[in-house]
């Protein structure tokens, strides 16, 4: 038991050498070696900003719903074309006066076209409108899955990189070996 722990520890730290990248160059590194370590920095660099995106996502449907919960309208609206990711509504205002916002209506899963819904507005800006009863926690999945997708696609390229280091290594060695026989 104990040595298989030891083997699963040895493993893990070589995994996590030949993985994760250092970020500075080791004067006998080879120009492929250099190469693959600045692709390696540069797959992590990509992760790091596609789960930063994600968080920013989240953060802005947050910043939006206490926009609109700061000075909320409530109207009836009219789904005029439904989309899984925009969809246009028109409502009227109880002073009279009909909106269509420009960009849509947020969260607007779910909606089919000509369907009368509900939504909340910020009366001072009428164009930041949501379904009423839907908030910015409909963020936290679809940007969690894409923080998620990104890091499997990084440790998919850094674990591809990390065999052609490991086979450019393994042909560099032949290379002395058949250099020191000669």
């Amino acid at each position: 038991m104990r040595s298989t722990v030891e083997q699963l520890v040895r493993w893990l730290k070589s995994s996590r050498q030949s993985l994760i990248p250092h970020l500075y160059g080791d004067p006998s590194e080879t120009r492929a070696e250099r190469i693959i370590r600045r692709v390696r920095i540069g797959v992590v660099i990509a992760a790091c900003l596609v789960t930063l995106q994600s968080v920013l996502l989240v953060l802005g449907a947050w910043r939006d719903d206490r926009q609109i919960e700061g000075d909320m309208g409530v109207a009836a609206a009219e789904v005029l074309d439904a989309g899984p990711r925009r969809s246009t509504i028109e409502f009227v205002t109880p002073d009279r006066v009909t909106y269509r916002p420009e960009l849509g209506v947020l969260y607007p899963s779910e909606l089919d076209t000509g369907m009368r819904i509900y939504v909340e507005y910020d009366r001072a800006n009428p164009d930041l409108v949501r379904v009423q009863d839907r908030n910015s926690s409909l963020a936290i999945i679809p940007a969690a899955s894409i923080a998620v997708m990104g890091w499997l696609v990084a440790a998919a390229a850094l674990s591809g990189l990390a065999l052609l280091q490991r086979r450019l290594n393994g042909q560099d060695s032949i290379k002395e070996v058949s250099q020191s026989s000669s």
